[in-house]
């Protein structure tokens, strides 16, 4: 699963296309830093979608309230029957932990390729590093 070559897909998908982050998601990736967000997508992956057959399967992912979000309505990993139709993953099987992972690094590039330059917004340090 690669973003590089779903994007031309997803672009084509007039549903899929309109999903675009706003100043404020681009606000709260900078003030979270890559490394929350990531955790976060892999949290929602695992709680929401992972299971073969999810609670709310097709209503379990919101149309907004995180960036994670945005990502997966526009990249197909929003629900069981998009992940089913966009990639070739069946519904009624759980996701192994490969899939779990492609799922996960397919979000960070779209909301990588959306983000732009951060730079500009405030950013938290990380108090756990030197």
């Amino acid at each position: 699963m690669n973003y590089e070559e779903l994007k031309p897909r997803l672009q084509a998908s007039s549903f899929r296309s309109r999903f675009r982050l706003a100043e404020k998601d681009r606000a709260l990736i900078a003030a979270r830093g890559w490394p929350v967000i990531e955790a976060q997508a892999r949290n929602i992956i695992r709680s929401r979608l992972a299971d073969a057959f999810p609670k709310n399967d097709g209503r379990q992912t919101p149309m907004r309230g995180s960036p994670v979000f945005i990502a997966q309505h526009a990249t197909g990993t929003c629900c069981r029957s998009c992940l089913e139709k966009w990639h070739g993953i069946p519904k009624g099987v759980p996701l192994t932990e490969a899939q779990i992972e492609d799922i996960v690094h397919l979000l960070l590039d779209f909301l990588k390729d959306q983000s732009g330059d951060l730079a500009r917004f405030p950013q938290t340090p990380d108090l756990f590093c030197d």
